[in-house]
């Protein structure tokens, strides 16, 4: 069995008397990838917003290798090795795309703050920022302005800065959506290949990618989770086809 990454325990968020997300229990486990699903209204942003400090939790804990981060600040996190990205494509549209990856170099040797030093002073960084680019796909892209890529290649993009944080655990939100089939295709292999030593949580509706990819599924209902296993175990879950359809008679896949 492999070492629980994060855990969280009871973990319950309420707005004025709504409760987005309810008593959830969730272990994500080394190496794996982890697919937080469910339909939409479901809690799974709000859960993640919670993992990763954007939402001080009404009630229960988290756990990051065994500490509890419960009260840790945003930014502490992820120096800790928790990173997420967002739904909406986060990257600087006038800077190249080699640019983009360098800014987020900056953080690990010290030289974010430095507002008025040369640019020439970065320079060391780029072997670094062209190796995540070919990790990603992007090497050929390194001067390219990263306004000007297409909506995929924007969200590899972001995979390559998230990388350069040096993640432990990647949280990633949607990494597919809103995207042609061909660059679904192309950002769920990019996922698959750098999970190699690495542990992911995503929040993902497309079914295609949660059963290509994932080693462990979670669904969440009206903030709770309903069901956990392996594609094939929710899949054919009775519960989890009537939350996707409000019938225990219709496939899962046939939802999505």
């Amino acid at each position: 069995m492999r070492k629980i990454i994060l855990e969280t325990k009871g973990l319950t968020k309420v707005f004025k008397g709504f409760t987005a997300v309810s008593n959830v229990n969730l272990k994500v486990h080394e190496g794996n990838i982890h697919a937080l699903i469910g339909p939409n209204g479901a809690g799974k942003t709000t859960c993640f917003n919670l993992l990763t400090k954007f939402l001080a939790p009404s009630r229960g804990h988290i756990l990051f290798k065994g500490r509890d981060i419960t009260s840790e600040r945003a930014a502490l996190t992820a120096r800790s090795g928790v990173v997420r990205s967002f739904q909406i494509s986060a990257v600087f549209p006038h800077l190249t795309v080699l640019e983009n990856v360098r800014l987020a170099l900056q953080r690990s040797v010290g030289s974010s703050y430095n507002f008025w030093s040369s640019e020439k002073t970065l320079h060391h960084l780029n072997d670094r920022a062209v190796c995540l680019l070919s990790e990603v796909g992007l090497d050929r892209y390194s001067d390219v302005i990263a306004g000007d890529l297409s909506y995929g290649r924007k969200r590899s993009l972001e995979i390559a800065t998230t990388l350069a944080m040096e993640p432990e655990l990647m949280l990633l939100d949607e990494p597919t959506q809103g995207m042609g089939h061909e660059d679904v295709q192309r950002v769920t292999e990019l996922i698959k290949k750098v999970s190699a030593g690495r542990t992911i949580l995503m929040v993902e509706h497309n079914m295609s990618v949660v059963s290509g990819i994932c080693d462990r599924i979670s669904v969440l209902q009206r903030g709770t989770i309903l069901a956990e296993g392996t594609y094939n175990e929710v899949s054919s879950n009775s519960q989890v086809m009537e939350a996707y359809m409000g019938t225990a008679s219709c496939a899962l896949e046939g939802a999505l």
